[in-house]
């Protein structure tokens, strides 16, 4: 029976990529779980599953039947929608995340970027950090994108800065995704679905523009959907950046290209975590671990407290503490998460 890889999800159906290529209509046959998996979807963008092509015909459609679910190498969830504590598998075998921000039209919070930098961490995707629309910003609005992307920097994150309307840090953003699987995640109108369209513009997926009385996005991806990018060669990541104009070095890569569009999600719920586990996932308070005074210290008002010596010190930004206390305490950016 072949294997496939899942690219969309809509409602009862599944689009299925054979190692073909192919792209199958498929329906699930059974209970397709995971033991150990308590979530909302039981199959998600990037499974790995065994199917039969063309399995029975549905009306005047032939339709595949999807009867295996592969061990997920890695996924990432968050709070479903409607239950609040189940988790909803955004998607799953990734080989990095790419939070899209924006610090204006729409701004994103620190809170955002921080929950899903925690989650991804949790779950071991490597993430990097993308300020888009750079070419939009005043001075003030630039000044602050250098205070972004010194804390983040700072920690070890990777940033880039880039203007996908202008087609700007593209080649940059290709040498990062050629023969892996990314997952984009970012607020609605941060540019994601324009992100793709620069990257490949064969898939020319659809764009709106940000609402003047909300200063919001509004939604152009219902649903996580699995792309398979056709890249022209680009330079390796070391040698490119957007002021580089030295000569591009090609890497082909004999492995396909793909990238998981998201919804545009107003907020970036935790499921499951321990304070414990939360603090395990802030790399610099990580590096602390064994120096504060008490063992169980939770690092809020504890005497002798590493990381609020740190803070106070200006060490640790303050912006990263204070996710760090929202999210031990249960405070959500927003009390609904937008999926479409």
């Amino acid at each position: 029976m072949p294997t496939g890889l899942l690219m969309r999800s809509t409602g009862s159906r599944y689009i299925v990529r054979g190692e073909d290529g192919v792209l199958h209509t498929c329906i699930a046959k059974g209970k397709l779980r995971i033991k150990g998996y308590s979530t909302t979807n039981p199959l998600a963008v990037g499974d790995l599953v065994d199917f039969m092509p063309a399995a029975e015909v549905i009306g005047n459609e032939h339709v595949g039947a999807i009867t295996k679910l592969h061990q997920r190498r890695n996924y990432l969830v968050r709070k479903s929608v409607n239950l609040s504590h189940h988790k909803h598998v955004i998607a799953s075998n990734m080989d990095q995340c790419l939070v899209m921000v924006t610090l204006a039209r729409p701004r994103t919070s620190h809170g955002f970027i921080d929950r899903v930098l925690v989650t991804a961490e949790a779950y071991k995707i490597p993430p990097i950090i993308i300020f888009n629309k750079v070419d939009d910003y005043d001075d003030d609005e630039l000044g602050l994108l250098a205070e972004y992307e010194d804390v983040y920097r700072t920690i070890g994150y990777r940033t880039l800065i880039t203007s996908a309307l202008k087609h700007k840090g593209m080649e940059e953003v290709k040498a990062l995704l050629r023969g892996k699987v990314s997952l984009l995640v970012g607020h609605s109108g941060v540019g994601k679905s324009t992100l793709v369209n620069a990257i490949d513009p064969s898939l020319d997926l659809h764009t709106l523009e940000i609402s003047a009385s909300t200063d919001k996005g509004q939604h152009t991806t219902t649903a996580a959907q699995m792309f398979e990018l056709q890249l022209n060669a680009v330079a390796s990541p070391e040698s490119l950046s957007l002021e580089s104009k030295s000569s591009i070095t090609v890497h082909p890569s004999p492995s396909p290209t793909f990238i998981i569009d998201t919804p545009g999600v107003k907020g970036f719920g935790l499921v499951d975590m321990t304070q414990e586990e939360i603090v395990d996932q802030f790399p610099e308070f990580f590096a602390l671990r064994g120096e504060c005074r008490f063992g169980d210290c939770k690092h809020i008002q504890e005497p002798g407290c590493a990381v609020l010596e740190a803070l106070d010190k200006g060490e640790i930004a303050a912006s990263r503490y204070n996710s760090y206390i929202d999210m031990v305490e249960g405070v959500d950016e927003t009390t609904s998460y937008r999926t479409d």
